[in-house]
């Protein structure tokens, strides 16, 4: 281990991730440019390859009851799926006084309970844990087929959006079907469910004026992301259909249906069977379970 002079700490592990370390009293600002300075001066080399080509992970905290493992500075699947590793690591092999973790598209949030653990202790054992991190680890991705509604009032901008994209409604359709969606995070609304994968023919910017409430279950896309609303509010995104799944019951097990790293391929419905779907669902009957593997 080698201590920075800015008071960063950082290990090096097997493989191609170097792991940061950040202290209480460092910022952000301070991360970024001792970063940079890492990667410029140091001649660490592994494999034959130099620093510049590891991805840095850093361990910050985040207020006085949490802590955030940052694994990289894109959405990426490889990234995500080393941020769900760490989160069923943790949930494997509990640390006393974590409370709950939150995976999101690049890092984990790790909240604590001060009165059992304190930061400055929670953050070494994070570490470790992220450099014992395997390459594989258990396979705990679940896949579904999601019915989606692609008609009438359940499809408010499918029109407008083939339109822009200079094809027709069917070929959007068929576009967005063929493709496989992968689960990066749960969140701004309780189950509200962000996609990667959207096909880059479909990318689309969000509206100028957000739309007062959308329904539950709708379908959308906001620039490169996809997303399936949880519950009816206001929103920006652009809707092209709408599931009868219901994302988000507070009378479940877990709540929320999806989770992070789970896999989803959309399939058309038409409106009658929208309509009969709903209905199930309502009645509390699951209309959508995970694929067999």
């Amino acid at each position: 281990m080698c201590c920075l002079k800015t008071g960063h700490r950082f290990a090096q592990r097997p493989g191609d991730w170097l792991v940061i370390s950040l202290g209480d009293a460092a910022d952000d600002r301070g991360l970024s440019r001792n970063r940079q300075k890492l990667i410029a001066s140091t001649r660490v080399r592994k494999n034959g390859r130099d620093l510049e080509h590891w991805t840095v992970v850093t361990i910050k905290p985040a207020g006085d009851q949490a802590v955030t493992v940052e694994f990289a500075d894109r959405i990426d699947a490889d990234v995500n799926a080393r941020v769900i590793a760490l989160a069923d690591a943790l949930k494997a092999r509990p640390v006393e006084g974590i409370v709950e973790t939150v995976p999101t598209y690049r890092s984990l949030l790790v909240y604590y309970d001060p009165g059992r653990i304190r930061g400055a202790q929670l953050m070494p054992l994070l570490h470790e844990r992220v450099e014992h991190l395997t390459e594989g680890g258990e396979n705990t991705t679940r896949h579904f087929r999601v019915p989606v509604c692609y008609r009438g009032d359940n499809a408010l901008d499918l029109a407008d959006l083939a339109e822009i994209k200079n094809i027709s409604p069917e070929e959007l359709i068929a576009l967005h079907t063929a493709a496989d969606y992968r689960v990066y995070m749960i969140g701004f609304a309780p189950g509200f469910t962000y996609l990667g994968g959207l096909p880059e023919a479909l990318h689309t910017p969000r509206l100028a004026v957000p739309r007062q409430k959308v329904a539950a279950g709708a379908v959308g896309i906001g620039g490169a992301q996809a997303a399936i609303n949880s519950l009816s509010g206001p929103s920006g995104w652009r809707y092209i259909g709408r599931t009868p799944l219901r994302l988000f019951d507070p009378e479940r097990a877990d709540p929320s249906f999806f989770r992070a790293g789970d896999t989803i391929r959309f399939f058309e419905i038409g409106a009658d069977e929208m309509a009969a779907l709903e209905h199930r669902a309502a009645a509390g009957e699951a209309i959508v379970e995970p694929e067999a593997a």
